[in-house]
C-alpha cells in the first residue's frame, strides 16, 4: 500500500486547480507519440477531479498496469486513463485496442505523476480505471461525453 500525502494535492506540480496552460504545454512535450487521444487541459483538470473524489471510495480506482489488466479481463467497466509520457510505451501500447475491443472509453492525459498526485500518493502511475459511483456520477458522465468527443487516433 503507498503512503498517502495530503501535502501533494496543493502543490502546483499535480492540483488540477493550478493546471495553468503554460504548464500544461510544457508537459504536453514529454509525451509520447502515440498518446491519442489527448484529453484537453480543461478535461484533464476534470479527470483530476474526478480521481481524487473516486479514491474516497473503496475499490473504485484501479490503478496500476497490472491491476487494470486484470479488472478489465474481469469485466470491470468505467472510464480508462492512461499517461501520456509513458517509457517505454510497449508496456502499455496494446491497451487502448483492448479498451476499444470492450467498448470503455479512454484517454491520455499528460503526466503520469500528476495522475500519482490526483490520487493522493507520492508514485506516478501509468494507467487507471475509474469506476462508476454516485458520488461522482454527474462529474464522470460529463466526462464520459467529453471523450466520445475526442478525434479519434488514425493510422
Amino acid at each position: 500500500m503507498g503512503k498517502k500525502d495530503e501535502s501533494l494535492l496543493n502543490t502546483t506540480n499535480g492540483s488540477s486547480a493550478e493546471l495553468t496552460k503554460e504548464v500544461y504545454e510544457e508537459k504536453m512535450k514529454h509525451v509520447s507519440i502515440i498518446s491519442k487521444p489527448m484529453a484537453s487541459r480543461k478535461l484533464t483538470k476534470k479527470i483530476y477531479k474526478c480521481i481524487k473524489k473516486g479514491m474516497k471510495q473503496k475499490n473504485y480506482i484501479r490503478s496500476g498496469l497490472k491491476s487494470v489488466q486484470l479488472h478489465i479481463r474481469k469485466g470491470e467497466r468505467g472510464l480508462l486513463v492512461f499517461a501520456g509520457d509513458v517509457t517505454p510505451i510497449d508496456v502499455m501500447c496494446h491497451l487502448p485496442a483492448v479498451a476499444e475491443d470492450k467498448d470503455i472509453p479512454y484517454c491520455f492525459t499528460p503526466s503520469r505523476a500528476d495522475l500519482g498526485t490526483a490520487m493522493g500518493v507520492k508514485r506516478g502511475t501509468l494507467t487507471l480505471l475509474i469506476r462508476e459511483h454516485e458520488d461522482y456520477q454527474e462529474l464522470f458522465d460529463e466526462i464520459k461525453e467529453e471523450i466520445h468527443t475526442l478525434p479519434i487516433p488514425t493510422i
